[in-house]
């Protein structure tokens, strides 16, 4: 990232110490190793860290981890995301006639909280649900639970955090569509959408059913459906490239979940690289 870029998108957002001596290294570089530790993966001791004049490393990679968890645990991380929403938002890239929404499973090697097994997915780890416009673009906080959750009741707790996200930054969601997978298909979770003006688009879950189910058809729409693997799959396979959520190794369930919302923030400011 470079430096007009930081102070513009992200220095506003993040807090700095009160105390002692100014830092002998600048806010962007410390933020720029903590991007590259979330593209590369490595362990933050294999950090390549640049050389100062005496030939040392010019910070220690152990700064680098507590300005991350200073930052995460100050809302710093969360603001930066929210900031990139709203500048899409002032800039009308944000196409949200139709909003679509999935969630995903990380699987973590070395354990940690806030895990579970997944039958589905024959791995042990932790799952998120997140929501995007039509051009690809994250506008909502995610919902992490644990890997043997089911995605249903997620929904309805994801559902007040993307209301928020709208009043916070001025967005009008009413009579958005939102576009969700058959497993959302419940009475519940349509109920919470239509309640916030918003019209669900989701398939018919026949749940083992060899007959089809009595009374009138839901409104479904299966164009709308079919974006979903251009616009929420195609944000989890961006994801992907960020090799430090590809498995999970952090055992702290806060650091893991602020670098999905640092890779998330990314993939929103590619419109400004």
């Amino acid at each position: 990232m470079s430096v007009e870029q930081f102070e513009q998108f992200v220095l506003p957002h993040l807090s700095r110490g009160r105390r002692g001596p100014a830092p002998t290294l600048g806010l962007h570089k410390i933020f720029n190793y903590i991007l590259q530790s979330l593209y590369m993966g490595c362990q933050w001791k294999a950090l390549p860290i640049e050389r100062n004049a005496e030939g040392r490393p010019e910070i220690h990679y152990t700064r680098i981890y507590r300005a991350l968890r200073r930052w995460q645990a100050d809302g710093c991380i969360d603001a930066i995301f929210a900031g990139s929403v709203y500048r899409l938002h002032q800039d009308q890239l944000l196409d949200l006639t139709v909003i679509h929404g999935n969630g995903t499973t990380t699987a973590a090697k070395k354990g940690g909280d806030n895990l579970g097994y997944s039958g589905h997915k024959h791995l042990k780890g932790d799952k998120v649900v997140a929501f995007c416009d039509r051009r690809c673009n994250v506008i909502a906080p995610f919902v992490s639970a644990p890997g043997n959750r089911n995605e249903s009741p997620l929904l309805r707790d994801a559902l007040p955090r993307l209301s928020h996200m709208a009043r916070a930054i001025g967005m009008d969601l009413q009579g958005s569509t939102v576009s969700l997978d058959g497993v959302y298909d419940c009475r519940a979770n349509r109920k919470a959408i239509f309640n916030r003006g918003m019209i669900p688009n989701t398939p018919e879950n026949p749940r083992g059913r060899k007959t089809s189910k009595r009374g009138r058809k839901l409104r479904f729409d299966p164009a709308i459906f079919e974006e979903r693997f251009r616009t929420i799959e195609r944000i989890f396979a961006w994801e992907d490239k960020f090799r430090r959520l590809l498995l999970r190794f952090e055992r702290l369930s806060p650091v893991h979940y602020a670098f999905k919302t640092l890779a998330y923030t990314m993939i929103n400011m590619r419109h400004y690289r």
